[in-house]
C-alpha cells in the first residue's frame, strides 16, 4: 500500500488536472504549428491528392478528441483548430476527409463511455427487457431526449455548418461559454439540486435535448449544454454529468455512423485505415483518462475550472486571429 499521504495525492490530483487542462489550451492555441512542423518531419506519412496525415497527427487529434469529448469544453472547437494549425483542411478535399476523420475516432470516446459505464447501460438493457424499472426510465429518457437533437440536426447541421464553422465564431462560443458557467457557479441553486436520474420526467428529458442542439454551434460544447440543461431540469451536478455521458452515447454513434457510412470510404482512400485506427485507439485511453478525472473533479471542486479554461483559450484564440497567426 502506497504510504503517500490521502490528501497529498487528492491535491496532486487537482492540480494534475489542472495542468492538463493548461497543456492542452497551449498545445492547441501555441502549439500545433510547432506539431505540425514535427508530423511532417518525423514518421510515415499517408499522402494522398496532397494531403498528408502522419502517426503523428493521428496521435495528436486522438488527444484532443479524447480529452475533450466529454469535458465542457467543445471538442469540435479544439479539432478544427487543431486542423488548422496542422494544415488539414487547406482545400475542401482534405477539409471533408479531416472533418471525417475526427467524427469517426470519436468511436474512441464511445468506447470509453461503454467500459466505464457498462453497469448503467447493462441496467438500461435489463430495462428494455423489463427487468429494471429504473434502467427502463432511463433508457426511455435518453430517448427522448435523443429525438429533438435528431431533428434540429437534420434540418440545422449543413446551415450552421456553412455559416459558423470558423476560428471567430468558435473563440466567441469559447467565451460566452465560459461566462455562463462562471455566473452559473455562483448562482445560490446551481449545484444544489438533488434529482437522480431515476426521477427525470420525459418533459425535462425533451427540453435537455433541445438544449442540446445549442452545440451545431462549433465551440459551444454539447457536453456542456447538456450537463446545464439537467441542472435547470433539477437533476444534481452529478446526475446532469452521467446523463450527458449517456445520452453522448448515443448522439455520437449515430453521428459517427451516419458520417462514417457517408463519407467513411472517401477518408480511407485518403487516409487509409492505420492511421485512423491510432487515432482511435488514442482517444479511448484519453476519453478514459479524462472523464474519470473530471467526475471526480465535478464532487469535489465543481464547475468553475471549465468556465476559466473556456474563457482562457477563446480570447487566446481571439488574439491569434487579431495577430494572423490564425486565418
Amino acid at each position: 500500500m502506497s504510504t503517500f499521504p490521502a490528501a497529498a495525492r487528492a491535491a496532486f490530483s487537482e492540480r494534475r488536472g489542472i495542468v492538463a487542462l493548461l497543456i492542452m489550451a497551449v498545445a492547441v492555441m501555441f502549439g500545433g504549428e510547432a506539431f505540425a512542423q514535427v508530423s511532417a518531419q518525423d514518421g510515415e506519412a499517408v499522402l494522398v491528392n496532397d494531403i498528408e496525415l502522419t502517426w503523428l497527427d493521428a496521435i495528436i487529434l486522438g488527444l484532443v478528441e479524447g480529452i475533450t469529448e466529454y469535458l465542457p469544453v467543445s471538442s469540435t472547437g479544439h479539432l478544427l483548430v487543431v486542423n488548422e494549425f496542422l494544415g488539414l483542411n487547406e482545400t475542401e478535399e482534405a477539409e471533408l476527409a479531416a472533418d471525417t476523420f475526427a467524427i469517426c475516432i470519436q468511436s474512441g470516446a464511445i468506447l470509453a463511455v461503454l467500459f466505464l459505464y457498462w453497469e448503467r447501460i447493462r441496467q438500461m438493457l435489463d430495462g428494455l427487457l423489463g427487468k429494471s424499472e429504473e434502467g427502463r426510465q432511463i433508457l426511455i429518457a435518453v430517448l427522448v431526449a435523443f429525438i429533438p437533437t435528431v431533428i434540429i440536426g437534420l434540418t440545422l447541421d449543413e446551415a450552421v455548418g456553412d455559416a459558423l464553422f470558423g476560428v471567430l465564431p468558435i473563440a466567441i462560443a469559447w467565451v460566452v461559454g465560459g461566462l455562463v458557467i462562471l455566473a452559473l457557479q455562483r448562482a445560490s441553486w446551481f449545484e444544489r439540486t438533488t434529482e437522480e436520474l431515476g426521477d427525470l420526467t420525459m418533459r425535462s428529458a425533451f427540453i435537455i435535448g433541445a438544449m442540446q442542439a445549442i452545440a451545431l454551434w462549433p465551440g459551444v460544447s454539447r457536453s456542456m449544454t447538456v450537463i446545464i440543461a439537467g441542472v435547470l431540469m433539477g437533476l444534481s451536478l452529478r446526475a446532469a454529468v452521467e446523463f450527458s455521458f449517456l445520452l453522448g452515447l448515443l448522439t455520437l454513434t449515430a453521428a459517427t455512423a451516419f458520417v462514417g457510412l457517408k463519407d467513411g470510404a472517401e477518408m480511407i482512400q485518403t487516409f487509409g485505415v492505420v492511421n485512423p485506427l491510432i487515432g482511435l485507439i488514442v482517444a479511448f485511453v484519453s476519453a478514459v483518462a479524462a472523464v474519470k478525472w473530471m467526475v471526480n473533479w465535478l464532487n469535489e471542486k465543481g464547475f468553475e475550472v471549465f468556465g476559466w479554461y473556456r474563457l482562457a483559450i477563446g480570447i487566446g484564440a481571439l488574439i491569434l486571429l487579431a495577430t494572423g497567426v490564425l486565418g
